[in-house]
C-alpha cells in the first residue's frame, strides 16, 4: 500500500509538471512519466479494493462490534449444471464448503486484536475453531490483512469435501483420495446491518473450483441421474432465481450465497 501511495504522489507530481511545461522537451518527459506510473497505480488500486473499503471500516466503525464470518465455497460445474447439498443447519441447497478453520496461530493472532467467539451460531464440537467472530471495527484492516495472509487459517477446501460429499457416500471414497482445485477469487460483501446478529456484519468467500480427474467427472456424471434429496445438480438460472421458476409449481429452496459460485 505505501508504494501504491508514492506511486500516486509521484504520477501527480508528473501530471503537475506537464500541464506548467506544455509543448516543451521537459513536459513531454513529464508526460511519459506520468502516463509509466498511473498504470501500475491503476492495477494496484483494482487488487487493492477490499482492503481500501477495509481500512476505511476501521475507521468509519471503529468503535462498534462487528460480526465476519469467513468460509469457502467449492464450485463444482458439469454440463452447464452446478452441484449443491442440502445444508445441515439450514432446511437449503447450497455450495460445498464452510467457515474457515483456524490454528493455534491464527487463534494467537485472533486473541491480540481481541477478537470475541461470535454467538449466533452455538460453539459445539463442529463448529469450534470456526472463523466466525466478532471484533471491533478499528481491527478490521489488520484483521483482513492477516486473513489474506492465509498463515494460521485453513486454506483448502478439502475439509468440507470429505464430509459433505464422501462421508456421506454421495461420491466413492476410493475414487475421491484426494482432489485437485482451482482458486477463483474472493467476494466480501459489503457491510451491512445484520437483524439476526443485532450488529454490523462482513460476510467473506473464497472461491474454489473443482478440478476432477477423468474418473472423478465420471463419478461425477453417475451423479447427474441420481435421485436424492440430500443433494442436486442445478443450472445458474435456478440457483439465482433460488428455486423458483415460471410456470413451475416446484420450488427448490437455493441458498442466497449459492449465487456466488456461478
Amino acid at each position: 500500500m505505501s508504494r501504491v501511495v508514492a506511486y500516486f504522489a509521484a504520477s501527480i507530481a508528473f501530471l503537475a509538471l506537464a500541464f506548467s511545461f506544455q509543448n516543451t522537451t521537459i513536459g513531454d518527459i513529464a508526460t511519459g512519466g506520468f502516463l509509466a506510473l498511473v498504470t501500475p497505480v491503476v492495477f494496484a488500486v483494482n487488487g487493492e479494493k477490499v482492503a481500501i473499503r477495509m481500512r476505511w471500516y476501521s475507521v468509519r466503525y471503529r468503535g462498534e462490534m462487528v460480526r465476519v464470518s469467513a468460509a469457502y465455497l467449492l464450485r463444482i460445474k458439469l454440463d452447464g449444471k452446478y452441484l449443491l447439498v442440502k445444508g445441515v443447519r439450514f432446511p437449503h441447497y447450497q455450495p460445498v464448503g464452510g467457515v474457515f478453520k483456524v490454528s493455534p496461530k491464527g487463534r494467537a493472532f485472533l486473541a491480540s486484536i481481541d477478537a470475541q467467539d461470535d454467538d449466533l451460531i452455538p460453539i459445539d464440537q463442529a463448529s469450534e475453531a470456526d472463523l466466525r467472530i466478532r471484533v471491533r471495527g478499528a481491527h478490521l484492516y489488520s484483521f483482513y490483512r492477516w486473513f489474506d495472509g492465509r498463515t494460521g487459517r485453513e486454506d483448502a477446501p478439502w475439509r468440507e469435501f470429505q464430509e459433505e460429499l464422501i462421508a456421506t457416500s454421495i461420491l466413492p471414497e476410493r475414487v475421491f483420495p484426494y482432489i485437485l482445485h482451482e482458486y477463483h477469487g474472493r467476494v466480501v460483501d459489503a457491510i451491512r446491518f445484520s437483524p439476526h446478529a443485532d450488529s454490523r456484519e462482513i460476510i467473506m468467500a473464497d472461491i474454489y473450483e473443482l478440478l476432477p480427474t477423468r474418473d472423478q467427472e465420471d463419478a461425477l456424471r453417475r451423479t447427474l441421474s441420481a435421485g436424492s434429496s440430500e443433494f442436486g445438480w442445478f443450472t445458474s438460472e435456478e440457483i439465482r432465481r433460488r428455486g423458483v421458476l415460471s410456470g413451475s409449481p416446484n420450488v427448490t429452496p437455493i441458498a442466497e450465497h449459492a449465487q456466488k459460485i456461478t
